[in-house]
């Protein structure tokens, strides 16, 4: 049996999934998924490749639409909501930052606000704001998508994800392609502005130490189900398969770290 966190009342929950299926391609990506997420939480989806992360963060957005079952947001089924409106009221950001290529950073950044009518003072000063909260350097503001940096595209992505000030941020790989040492500090910006802004902040990621270290709540998704749901360290310690797969990698790795502090390899 998976385990499952405390279910909050509905009215506490930002994010609801009930009985939710969606098949691909005649290809079954999701079968059954139950989940519920109180506000302020902070939940990692993590799973082998194709395990269906990325199609449920879709399904959130709707950017894909569910077979069957019922996703609610904020307490309301979004299948009655206009996906633009719903979209809008959503942060989202993916590997790379997902940047447009022809707008400035700032432009970027103020993208949502220009899409609800923001004048452009108002989009500007947002934009300055969000770059001094990431620590992008103001110059940047004029610069191009091309000419930034992987680390320094990634914040922008975030910053664009937080233009209006959503209370649920759904982020897919974010952070994927950077080095150690950057995704962990940008690992380390992020729960910072998720406890500091009040966030519902769902991370698909393949990194175990994000999932490990920094989540409420981590759900382990294999072949479209979840078979495990729970605080880190317990959903590490669960007997199933794809868990242990899972962690496998991270706990070969910690333990070779380990022999190098003692001064010894691991075939000492």
């Amino acid at each position: 049996m998976v385990a499952r966190p405390p279910v909050a009342p509905q009215t506490d929950l930002a994010l609801a999934l009930s009985g939710v299926t969606l098949a691909l391609g005649g290809h079954q990506v999701l079968a059954g998924i139950d989940l519920a997420v109180p506000q302020g939480q902070f939940v990692a989806l993590v799973g082998a490749s194709g395990a269906g992360k990325s199609s449920l963060l879709r399904l959130i957005n709707r950017m894909l639409e569910p077979d069957s079952g019922q996703v609610r947001v904020h307490g309301a089924d979004i299948a009655g909501a206009d996906p633009m409106q719903l979209r809008r009221g959503i942060g989202y950001a993916v590997q790379g930052g997902g940047l447009f290529p022809h707008w400035t950073v700032a432009d970027n950044i103020a993208a949502v606000p220009w899409l609800l009518g923001w004048k452009k003072p108002q989009r500007m000063a947002r934009a300055a704001e969000l770059m001094a909260m990431l620590e992008l350097p103001p110059h940047l503001a004029t610069r191009f998508p091309g000419e930034l940096s992987g680390g320094q595209a990634s914040r922008v992505g975030l910053a664009r994800a937080l233009a209006v000030s959503p209370k649920l941020l759904l982020l897919d790989e974010p952070f994927g392609a950077l080095d150690p040492d950057t995704r962990d500090e940008l690992g380390d910006r992020l729960l910072a502005l998720h406890r500091a802004q009040g966030l519902t902040t769902v991370l698909v990621t393949h990194d175990l130490a994000d999932a490990l270290l920094r989540a409420d709540v981590m759900v382990v998704l294999d072949s479209g189900r979840i078979v495990a749901c729970g605080p880190p360290a317990q959903v590490a310690a669960d007997p199933h398969p794809a868990v242990q797969n899972l962690v496998a990698t991270p706990l070969a790795q910690a333990r070779a770290l380990s022999f190098l502090g003692a001064g010894m390899g691991p075939n000492s």
